[in-house]
């Protein structure tokens, strides 16, 4: 019985998760300091439990996930500017 009530938890975790990602337009990052979890944590819940539980709600996650994905050296290197703007002439 306890192995239910943890497994119904994970996939309101995974639930939770994908609809605040979408809703917040947040990163794996935000979403998992949000939620007090890891970032693999973040990423098993919405690649591999989310698919089994809501499809349509996982193809919502995925394509926002690519973006995030293309547009990371962007803002890597916007980070990096921000971090070392008082240090250059």
């Amino acid at each position: 019985m306890g192995v239910v009530c943890v497994r119904t938890n994970i996939e309101e975790r995974a639930r939770d998760l994908a609809v605040y990602i979408l809703e917040n337009r947040a990163t794996v990052r935000a979403a998992a300091a949000k939620f007090g979890v890891s970032k693999s944590t973040v990423h098993k819940d919405l690649t591999e439990r989310l698919p089994g539980l809501d499809r349509a709600l996982y193809r919502q996650v995925r394509m926002l996930l690519d973006l995030n994905k293309a547009e990371r050296h962007i803002r890597g290197g916007l980070a990096t500017r921000r971090k070392y703007r008082g240090a250059l002439p």
